[in-house]
């Protein structure tokens, strides 16, 4: 007997290894995944640079961890999937866990990783071109600012093949995510590979072929107002960089056009956000291109828990998919893309279940989707219009489309090359 028990004690350290301390364990997790946004002078509310900060927060970061909340990462498809992913894995979640199960102990300092250095200026290197906002918008101290715009000319002489594109907020703590356009000179569109297909509602089509007319006018000129969609910044958003040999070309005299979304912090602040370009240094071997595809003809009514509205493109020519960029606003629910081949196999190519405005995601494929010519692609949005969504505005009242949160979206941004 004592001799079983001599054994058992034994084997005791191997069976519960010791717990993890923030030093050793739990700080390099942190600096591999958070501390972009956990820092100061960024949007997230703590820093988790260094245990002391850290520590009250204990409870809270396995909380959102385990809820899937952190690191925001909200498309539903297999690890590597996409190029930008934000996951922790599974043995990353089980230190967490077990760090605050165990107390939350600092451990010892020595044991600390180096932290990280973070860029000084552009992490895409020295632009080659950089256009900002004519003048500093002024931010208010509180209140909610609506949606602002601003025209900012490239002033590019010549077309231009960008390796690189990079938003950089002047105060990034006031500005939530930035949305970049290039409108190109003169009145014809570039050619698409593609052509929308959507269904006109019901409504519509009672009204006879003007009333159509119209609502087809209407979605063309909004889609082709302020051009294409070229890049976005955000909360944990990246700069977005092009593969070798792919480049997206911006013409000579194109106009950018920046959406900006401010939030008051509570101080008055100013912000003039610049874009920076990196230049190919040949011409490429693909062109990278970017588009969009909405319906105008959303109307969510009063206290719907989760309507339903689709848009639909057709492929003309065969063509790669090399990211998506699905956009709703404050009662946006979920999104789906369904991806229907000529010979009629259909395949889910984006889900995002639980959709989150607060997160303006560009969904970069690690491989490219092939779409043969004859192929459709359908989105799918779904919106909660009910008491229920805490962020919705107003439940009573039915929703069209708009740029204001109060007001909603149908709108998916599209990154392809053409065979």
């Amino acid at each position: 007997m004592g001799l079983a028990l001599a054994t058992s004690t034994a084997i005791l350290p191997a069976q519960f290894p010791a717990a993890p301390t923030f030093s050793r364990d739990v700080a390099p997790i942190l600096y591999r995944n958070c501390v972009t946004c956990h820092r100061p002078g960024e949007m997230a509310p703590m820093s988790l640079l260094t245990y002391e900060p850290a520590r009250p927060y204990a409870r809270s970061i396995r909380e959102r961890i385990e809820l899937g909340i952190m690191p925001p990462w909200h498309a539903d498809a297999a690890a590597g999937t996409f190029l930008n992913e934000r996951r922790l894995s599974a043995e990353e979640k089980d230190t967490i866990s077990r760090w605050v199960t165990n107390g939350a102990p600092q451990g010892d300092p020595r044991d600390m990783p180096a932290v990280p250095v973070f860029a000084e200026g552009w992490t895409i290197g020295k632009p080659d071109a950089i256009v900002a906002m004519a003048e500093p918008y002024k931010v208010p101290a509180s209140g909610t600012i609506e949606y602002q715009y601003f025209a900012v000319p490239t002033n590019f002489a010549e077309d231009k093949w960008v390796q690189s594109i990079e938003i950089r907020p002047g105060t990034r703590s006031v500005v939530h995510h930035v949305l970049v356009f290039a409108s190109e000179p003169g009145v014809a569109a570039r050619p698409q590979p593609f052509v929308q297909r959507n269904a006109l509602g019901a409504a519509a089509q009672q009204a006879g072929p003007a009333v159509v007319a119209a609502l087809r006018n209407r979605v063309q000129n909004a889609a082709s107002a302020r051009g294409p969609l070229i890049a976005t910044t955000a909360p944990g958003t990246n700069a977005i960089v092009f593969r070798p040999g792919e480049a997206l070309r911006i013409k000579a005299g194109s106009v950018l056009t920046l959406q900006v979304h401010y939030t008051a912090i509570g101080k008055a602040e100013t912000d003039r956000t610049s874009i920076g370009f990196v230049f190919a240094k040949a011409n490429p071997k693909q062109e990278v291109r970017s588009a969009s595809f909405i319906n105008l003809q959303l109307a969510i009514p009063p206290g719907a828990i989760n309507h339903r509205v689709d848009s639909q493109i057709e492929f003309t020519e065969d063509a790669h998919i090399v990211a998506l960029f699905p956009h709703t606003h404050l009662r946006g629910k979920s999104w789906e893309y369904r991806l229907t081949y000529p010979d009629g196999r259909e395949e889910v190519v984006l889900s995002v279940p639980r959709y989150d405005f607060n997160w303006q995601t560009y969904y970069e494929y690690a491989k490219p989707i092939a779409v043969p010519k004859g192929s459709r692609l359908l989105a799918i949005a779904h919106y909660d219009n009910s008491a229920n969504n805490k962020a919705n505005p107003n439940p009573g009242v039915e929703v069209r489309w708009g740029d204001q949160t109060w007001e909603e979206m149908q709108y998916s941004g599209i990154t392809y090359t053409v065979d």
